[in-house]
């Protein structure tokens, strides 16, 4: 049987890997676990505490290079600017991680321009960087886009209206996109979260803590696994989409 520490390491060593919203929760877990593995990352948030405190923590473990900046997914100069200093900094683009992505209730207790944010920030974020991304991997053959979506795509409470239509789109979207990649070497992965401790979850770090030790709630750490397992799958093998739920998170 093939050395599992060659398994999971093999399609991470020296990638190019841009993960978006890299700066807190699953992103930067994500960030540190694939920089560890000899990755070269580029990540980006808007906040800049956030981002500097991101880019040392991950680079205490890293084996590849870290590069990333402050930016706003929804501002189009800020895209240019990001795609720029990839292509300066890692020369290209193996691997997209799309998990930049804002919390929203209900349509009742949500603003028109609150919204407008919230869709191009959750969805069209998600979309404009596929495309850059894409553009640049059909001339290499070859690339994996990996799309974090939600349980909330399935559950639709009623309490999170927004946020649900913008993990939805995120499903058909994921769906709709592989038929269109595949054919040029690009593989696509949905992996939707259950309850994982976040900024976008309610409560408090103190509460988020009560409700993982009860197994009601994951750690970021436990998605950026099923980010490394979906990736570490030989070029035959496509994990499309994954769920991943807290034990006792009954959904």
């Amino acid at each position: 049987m093939e050395n599992l520490s060659n398994y999971f390491g093999k399609n991470i060593s020296r990638k190019r890997i841009v993960i978006t919203g890299g700066t807190t929760g699953i992103g930067k877990a994500t960030a540190k676990l694939l920089a560890s593995l000899g990755g070269h990352i580029f990540i980006f948030g808007r906040d800049k505490d956030d981002f500097d405190q991101a880019i040392n923590d991950i680079k205490t473990q890293a084996k590849g290079e870290v590069y990333g900046l402050t930016a706003d997914i929804t501002r189009r100069e800020d895209i240019e600017l990001i795609w720029h200093e990839i292509d300066n900094t890692l020369g290209g683009i193996d691997i997209l991680i799309n998990n930049a992505a804002v919390p929203a209730n209900g349509i009742i207790d949500e603003e028109y321009e609150n919204t407008k944010y919230i869709l191009e920030t959750n969805i069209l974020g998600y979309i404009s960087f596929t495309k850059e991304a894409v553009e640049r991997m059909k001339i290499q053959k070859k690339g994996h886009i990996v799309n974090i979506g939600s349980m909330s795509a399935e559950t639709q409470e009623e309490t999170g209206t927004v946020y649900v239509a913008t993990k939805s789109a995120i499903r058909g979207f994921s769906a709709a996109l592989r038929k269109e990649v595949n054919v040029l070497g690009i593989k696509v992965s949905l992996i939707e979260p259950g309850a994982v401790t976040s900024d976008l979850q309610p409560g408090t770090k103190e509460k988020h803590r009560e409700q993982i030790k009860k197994m009601e709630m994951l750690e970021a750490k436990d998605i950026s696994m099923s980010i490394l397992f979906c990736l570490s799958q030989p070029k035959r093998s496509d994990i499309v989409s994954l769920q991943v739920r807290p034990h006792l998170q009954i959904i």
